[in-house]
């Protein structure tokens, strides 16, 4: 198959963020490459995206926690001539509780998904964007990119990698026509909290978010060249206070916020 258009890949597709950043690119017009491990999921969402949309859509059964999967998927799409334009780097797990009390199997396949998957997608897919001098990377980080919290102790520490390697990464990039943008979402109706069997409090629940606008938020960053977007004003507060207060406070604070 030769194809001389640009596609959006987006990792993590089948739930959350992912089904959104599909669906808001997908009313843009874009083809789209849809990468998770629940091959079904993400069929349900390809029909729909070309039904109400009339776009192109490839789907990718890939486990994003093995360098050896997102390698082969990164050398099927360059045999194809399929040209990334846009990486959503969406995929990311997270898990709540105590970090002794969790086993390091689960520990390390959290960073084997949001770290050593992110890094390897973005040095794949980047390499291609920075010898075409086009391209843009969204980073899915977190709030919680920006301090150390309590029961997230592996979780935090992922996204402040997220985080950072974005910021070197904007710089270290422009100057190639390459965008790379971090996008640190707060607590968000996506079913993560769930699947992190995250205890939400009353001040968690005041100041979730529903995909749809950090989606967008995260979108319009990345495409007006931002370094980093936090969306929601709740979530901009918590990122100011964490710069104007010592860590000890701010994360005092965060752990009554959070529960733990």
């Amino acid at each position: 198959m030769t194809d001389d258009k640009t596609w959006v890949l987006v990792t993590g597709a089948s739930s959350g963020f992912g089904v959104e950043f599909a669906k808001q690119y997908a009313a843009q017009g874009r083809s789209l490459i849809l990468v998770a491990r629940t091959l079904s999921k993400l069929e349900s969402l390809a029909v729909e995206l070309r039904k109400n949309f009339n776009v192109d859509v490839m789907v990718e059964q890939v486990d994003l926690s093995s360098i050896i999967e997102v390698t082969g998927l990164y050398q099927r799409l360059r045999e194809r001539n399929i040209v990334v334009d846009v990486l959503i780097n969406n995929a990311g797990h997270g898990l709540q509780g105590p970090f002794m009390d969790t086993s390091l199997d689960h520990l390390l396949a959290m960073i084997d998904l949001d770290i050593s998957s992110l890094t390897a997608m973005t040095r794949l897919f980047g390499n291609d964007m920075r010898a075409r001098k086009k391209g843009s990377i969204l980073m899915v980080a977190s709030l919680l990119s920006y301090q150390g919290v309590k029961n997230f102790a592996v979780y935090s520490a992922a996204k402040a990698y997220v985080l950072k390697f974005s910021d070197a990464l904007h710089r270290e990039l422009k100057a190639d026509g390459v965008v790379v943008t971090a996008l640190c979402p707060g607590l968000s109706d996506t079913g993560f909290a769930a699947g992190a069997k995250q205890k939400l409090t009353p001040a968690l629940k005041m100041v979730m978010m529903q995909p749809r606008p950090v989606v967008r938020a995260g979108i319009r960053a990345l495409q007006a060249g931002r370094m980093s977007v936090v969306p929601g004003l709740g979530n901009k507060a918590i990122t100011i206070l964490t710069w104007a207060t010592p860590r000890w406070l701010h994360q005092s604070i965060m752990a009554a916020v959070m529960g733990v």
